[in-house]
């Protein structure tokens, strides 16, 4: 990927986002509509388990069928993850955020009038295409738009208020599941609740800056960033630091990331999210199964897991404490090695209290492990890249869930409980060294220079500081 110069002031505008040293009443204007988002795109996710029980009641449904269209939904993940990143590089992160959310919402609401095990099945595909295409493109569009001392937590904040969608449907289903038979339909309708946030979305959410730079658009970019800066320098009472030079690295194509300095990365990438979802679904979906194969009752499993759910929020707000002060990379080959010694406590104890109490501590840090996971993401590609790269390590994730999926029966059918806990912990302590060992370095760096070292050796040209104050606007 070549650089090249800028020392237009257009070309400044992501060097005028990096000084930014606070959040300010946009940033927290755009995090409650992204938390927003991210909330009924999790509570979409959530349907079809929550209204699965009822299904196969209606439906007579096997097993097998429940599994069935609970694997193909993965598949659909993994085409909207790349699609969806891939689409927003090319027309704007905005456009792609508001058409995911119409997407997922017509395909939920049409998984309500479902009349088998074949539609249903191709609705629930469609429905996570249009989840995670959004889900990649609001990570992109933090990465981009928040402080670089503020992105971690931004993202923490909107995963831990996005994990209420969970209990919110859970209790939904719960209300609305008894009314009668085929009463699981409305499951979905609530699916739809992202059209509500259409409005406010087209309204409140501009287009990302540095997108809007790299596509020629720089009186938009200008109005957003000056008005960003009129805001902190409010709150700060002070003149902004001055505009340090910044690498601008022109644009590439997608097979970019599969050479040069970017390939590491997406190799990497890969393989960390591969490992570590498989490990994170793998447990968090298959535990109340699990422990019903272990000897315990169906009550008693459903209360276990119940408890146990209890420290997922808990655990997301856990990561406030050190995700803009420890590496990434580093929090996670920490938590995940945590992970992996405490799931093989849960696989081997033959006490309850020791098995729920592994078993809340693993939610926790799993939780805790996600806020870190997302943030770095999208950090480590180009601008003209980073939904396409933030998607395809997501979507390759998301494919490894599919094949986990049929593995965790296999091993459980074949091996029993101890083995499926055995294979568990080795994923995610693997996802974590490789992450720790060769991920990159991102912490309190600016996305340029975070996209510059993947350019090592290359000449390379910065953005001057072509202001004469600290005020340079």
């Amino acid at each position: 990927m070549e650089v090249i110069d800028a020392t237009d002031g257009g070309a400044q505008f992501s060097a005028r986002l990096n000084r930014i040293p606070v959040m300010t009443r946009s940033h927290k204007r755009w995090l409650a509509v992204l938390a927003a988002l991210l909330l009924v795109d999790m509570a979409d996710l959530n349907t079809f388990a929550f209204a699965a029980p009822a299904i196969r009641a209606d439906w007579g449904l096997s097993v097998s069928d429940v599994g069935t269209i609970t694997a193909a939904s993965f598949l659909g993940m993994f085409a909207g993850s790349i699609v969806g990143g891939r689409l927003a590089d090319r027309f704007g992160r905005k456009r792609i955020i508001i058409g995911a959310t119409v997407s997922f919402s017509t395909f939920s609401l049409l998984s309500a009038f479902a009349v088998g095990v074949a539609d249903l099945a191709v609705y629930r595909v469609l429905t996570g295409v249009g989840l995670q295409a959004m889900t990649v493109v609001v990570l992109t569009y933090v990465s981009e738009m928040f402080p670089k001392l503020h992105r971690g937590r931004a993202q923490t904040w909107i995963v831990a208020f996005s994990l209420l969608g969970v209990p919110a449907m859970a209790w939904l289903a719960r209300w609305i599941v008894p009314i009668g038979p085929s009463a699981w339909r409305w499951i979905f309708v609530l699916g739809t609740s992202g059209l509500l946030l259409i409005a406010v979305t087209a309204r409140w959410l501009p287009e990302s800056v540095r997108w809007l730079q790299e596509n020629g658009h720089s009186e938009r970019a200008e109005e957003i960033v000056a008005r960003i800066e009129s805001e902190a320098r409010e709150i700060t009472r002070a003149e902004l630091p001055p505009i340090l030079p910044q690498p601008v690295v022109a644009a590439g194509r997608p097979g970019d990331l599969f050479r040069g300095g970017y390939s590491k990365r997406t190799i990497v990438l890969c393989l960390t999210m591969a490992l570590a979802l498989s490990g994170f679904y793998g447990y968090n979906s298959w535990v109340p199964t699990l422990l019903t194969e272990h000897g315990f009752t169906t009550t008693q499993s459903l209360t276990y897991s119940s408890v146990m759910s209890l420290a997922t929020v808990p655990g997301a707000l856990l990561a406030l404490l050190f995700i803009d002060r420890v590496e990434r990379r580093t929090a996670v080959l920490v938590l995940y090695s945590m992970v992996g010694m405490l799931m093989l406590v849960f696989g081997f104890t033959d006490s309850d209290t020791v098995m729920v109490a592994s078993g809340l501590l693993i939610t926790l840090l799993l939780q805790a492990s996600v806020p870190c996971v997302y943030t770095y993401l999208p950090e480590i590609f180009p601008t003209s890249l980073r939904g396409f790269g933030a998607g395809v390590g997501n979507g390759v994730g998301r494919l490894a869930v599919f094949a986990t999926t049929f593995l965790v029966a296999a091993l459980l059918a074949q091996l029993g409980f101890t083995a499926v806990f055995l294979y568990l912990a080795g994923v995610v302590v693997l996802a974590g060294l490789i992450m720790g060992k060769f991920g990159e370095r991102t912490r309190g760096r600016s996305l340029e220079e975070i996209t510059m070292t993947a350019d090592e050796g290359k000449h390379q040209q910065r953005i001057p500081n072509t202001q004469p104050s600290a005020s340079g606007s």
